[in-house]
């Protein structure tokens, strides 16, 4: 496939995508040295009932860190990854089953920081040319998998902005009974903005996100998700 066949409401993004800057995402300034490199895979697709979507994972209730919150996949680079978008497919391959071979990388994004965690995150821009089902493949990781319909979130209604305890205020998305917000939030805002696809919504709506609960005592720290990314 090449990019002459993407659809048609894709070509808008793609084009702003390509002169995009890290300050187009955050407000924070990426280290130049330092970090953890990683990358995450924002793949869009389109369903013929709903229209385009993006693959959404959320992560178990039962991890150390950002327990429950959903996000892209992907994940901490491994050394055998020749670049971002290697990382991103693996992770994805791993977390849900994804097939590498039904995606078109379309363009990686600037590289971000999340304070929290100390990752320095590649998002990678793809296309899901030929969409199959997908699932958790670590339910001790992964808890559910969605595509949420770009349609539902950029409704007004579906539209909010959240607090974290640490005063923290950002952008959130309510779809398909998810709350999505944090470093996932921040990135689909910029680029529903980007592509054109955003409607005014009023941001006087502020949610309070529940206590965070005790980790347990023996779980990984790959997750990417985190409120200090935008």
């Amino acid at each position: 496939m090449t990019e002459r066949e993407l659809p048609t409401w894709c070509e808008p993004l793609l084009v702003r995508v390509r002169s995009a800057r890290a300050e187009d995402f955050t407000r924070l300034r990426t280290p130049r040295n330092g970090g953890r490199d990683s990358a995450v895979l924002i793949l869009l697709g389109e369903d013929p009932e709903h229209g385009p979507d993006v693959l959404i994972l959320q992560r178990a209730a039962t991890l150390r860190t950002h327990a429950g919150q959903p996000a892209f996949p992907g994940g901490a680079c491994d050394p055998e990854d020749t670049d971002a978008a290697s990382t991103a497919l693996r992770e994805a391959y791993e977390e849900v089953g994804l097939d590498p071979a039904s995606v078109t990388v379309l363009a990686e994004l600037p590289r971000l920081w999340i304070p929290v965690s100390n990752f320095v995150v590649t998002p990678v821009l793809a296309w899901w040319h030929r969409p199959h089902p997908v699932h958790s493949r670590e339910p001790a990781e992964v808890a559910h998998v969605a595509r949420l319909p770009i349609a539902e979130l950029v409704d007004p209604a579906n539209r909010v902005r959240v607090r974290h305890s640490s005063g923290w205020i950002g952008p959130a998305f309510q779809a398909r009974g998810m709350l999505v917000w944090g470093f996932t939030a921040g990135v689909l805002a910029a680029l529903l903005d980007m592509a054109g696809w955003s409607r005014p919504w009023s941001q006087d709506r502020v949610l309070d996100l529940p206590p965070t609960p005790p980790p347990p005592p023996t779980v990984g720290s790959d997750e990417l998700t985190g409120p200090a990314a935008t």
